[in-house]
């Protein structure tokens, strides 16, 4: 069975609910001092249900709130509720390389996510009312590409200076387990544009040791790093237990268009793909959140049935 064809069968395998009617609630404004723009967020979450869980989702350079629909309805419908910040790099704040507040753009985006995870009751009572709905000792934080690295920060790891020593700590304590799809690797083989506008893409992942599921795709060829598709999983081979690694061996950067349908960036255009990712990501968390891990062990079960290497999960 082809990588595809598992994709398209896998929400329904695995019992995540899909068939859930959603709301989004946009956009939300939400306290962030000192920050140039406002931070805006946006709120998905399933018309229904009780002691839902909660996943904070950092986006990759230059989108918005308003992207990875195709992720983020899939999680919300599968019984999570969803935020979204707008990063200060989002292409509408027309931030370049070349602006002076780019150095510091990845400390406003963890400093994002801390906003959002301490304010978390107001964002949720004026999404609606969630407040009464949320489980708030189930969070989860998740992000793609530059939003990975940041995700990442929130689970423990941290940027290591030009001598190599660890910065600062930006773990949060109310967030319980996370996902990394296309993480930054380490920073020792960055490529001259890499080492000279995005200096702070160094991780150390050896202290990010809240539990966590990689996801990287084994096409993914980034200009930033001289290394190869390899690079994109450091955070699992170098975190600390317990982490998990999904390998889709045909993925490039988009994992088939997680961003949205025909998006530009999208290299790999493949629906399916993107639905294995979304509900791998659902199925990781519900276990590592501790609501039911039978759908993390059949999928599990079904990596080793796909039979051609199209996709794999380990852990440790």
């Amino acid at each position: 069975m082809s990588s595809s064809r598992i994709g398209l069968d896998l929400g329904r395998g695995l019992d995540l609910g899909l068939d859930q009617r959603i709301v989004a609630v946009k956009p939300i404004t939400v306290p962030a001092p000192g920050r140039s723009v406002d931070l805006q967020v946006k709120v998905t979450a399933p018309l229904s249900g009780r002691n839902l869980p909660v996943i904070v989702f950092s986006h990759g350079n230059a989108w918005s709130l308003d992207g990875y629909g195709p992720l983020v309805d899939r999680w919300a419908a599968a019984g999570f509720v969803v935020i979204q910040p707008t990063h200060l790099d989002s292409r509408r704040n027309g931030i370049g390389w070349d602006d002076p507040r780019f150095a510091t753009i990845w400390r406003v985006r963890i400093a994002d996510l801390h906003a959002v995870l301490d304010g978390l009751g107001d964002i949720l009572l004026q999404a609606g009312g969630l407040e009464t709905r949320v489980d708030r000792e189930r969070i989860a934080v998740v992000g793609h590409s530059w939003g990975a690295q940041t995700a990442g920060a929130i689970l423990g790891a941290r940027v290591l200076d030009a001598d190599g020593v660890p910065g600062e700590d930006f773990s949060h304590s109310a967030v319980s387990a996370g996902v990394l799809i296309a993480a930054t690797g380490t920073g020792d083989t960055l490529t001259p544009f890499a080492a000279e506008h995005l200096p702070f893409m160094r991780p150390d992942y050896s202290t990010m040791t809240t539990p966590a599921l990689v996801v990287a795709g084994g096409r993914d060829r980034s200009q930033l790093s001289t290394r190869g598709p390899e690079w994109f999983t450091d955070a699992y081979h170098l975190g600390p237990s317990p982490k998990s690694l999904l390998a889709i061996a045909e993925g490039e950067h988009t994992l088939g268009g997680l961003a949205g349908e025909a998006v530009a960036e999208t290299t790999d255009e493949d629906p399916a793909r993107v639905a294995l990712v979304a509900d791998a990501v659902s199925a990781y968390l519900h276990d590592a959140l501790k609501i039911d891990g039978a759908a993390w062990t059949a999928l599990n079960d079904a990596a080793p049935a796909a039979g051609d290497g199209t996709w794999s999960i380990v852990g440790k």
